[in-house]
């Protein structure tokens, strides 16, 4: 897990006070954070004037590129498994596992179900058969 960024308030004062003549490590000691911190900081704001964190997380799938292929097919033949769409994927050259594409369908609100068929999941009942035990061969 990774640590939780610091405010962009805080950014904003370290970086204000050293351009306000303070050295990045006296901006660093007054706002209790380290000097490493305070001197990336400076630097990436002197090299892009950005003072703000760099976003974090939020990469999209490669697949998102081919998401009117992909509902489609799913428009078009609702019964598919995450098997069938992966081979369908890979006529079309498009690459991708079936994690990935159960991740793809997942972000759409879209699930698939494993088809039975028994009709349902309910448990098993013996049919009429012979008894387990069998009284008038002599088991008692």
């Amino acid at each position: 897990m990774m640590p939780k960024a610091y405010s962009a308030d805080i950014r904003e004062r370290v970086i204000a006070r050293v351009e306000s003549g303070a050295s990045r490590r006296e901006a660093a000691e007054h706002y209790e954070i380290s000097a490493s911190v305070a001197v990336i900081w400076v630097k990436c704001f002197h090299e892009t004037g950005r003072r703000a964190a760099k976003p974090r997380g939020g990469s999209t799938s490669p697949l998102e590129e081919h998401a009117d292929f992909l509902l489609g097919l799913i428009a078009e033949q609702p019964d598919l498994t995450l098997d069938e769409v992966v081979c369908a994927m890979r006529k079309q050259r498009i690459p991708g596992s079936r994690t990935a594409v159960w991740r793809f369908f997942q972000r759409h609100k879209m699930t698939f179900k494993k088809k039975s068929s028994r009709g349902g999941a309910g448990t098993r009942r013996r049919g009429a058969g012979p008894p387990a035990l069998d009284a008038s061969a002599g088991h008692v």
